[in-house]
């Protein structure tokens, strides 16, 4: 038998006497069965990070909504990652 890894080959090595008995007494000759772990090649694929594009009205629609929030603590991250948005967007 062979498997596609170790995980599954150790689950069946647990299974093995009760499945050699089964197949014994359906009338099989079993004296021993072996588990190989069969190993595929990966493709690796190449995952580049997803980046929006964004265009100037949309960051200065997000700059305004910075600049418009209530300076509260609630609102600190987001006013932060508002501005983040900007800068990181304006450099490109």
């Amino acid at each position: 038998m062979s498997t596609p890894n170790a995980a599954l080959a150790s689950r069946l090595k647990q299974q093995l006497p009760k499945l050699q008995d089964a197949l014994q007494q359906r009338g099989w000759q079993i004296n021993a069965i072996r588990i190989k772990v069969q190993v595929r090649k990966m493709v690796e694929r190449s995952v580049q990070p997803k980046q929006a594009l964004l265009s100037n009205r949309a960051l200065k629609a997000f700059d305004e909504l910075g600049s418009t929030l209530e300076d509260t603590p609630q609102n600190a991250a987001l006013r932060a990652a508002l501005q983040n948005l900007v800068k990181r967007h304006q450099q490109e």
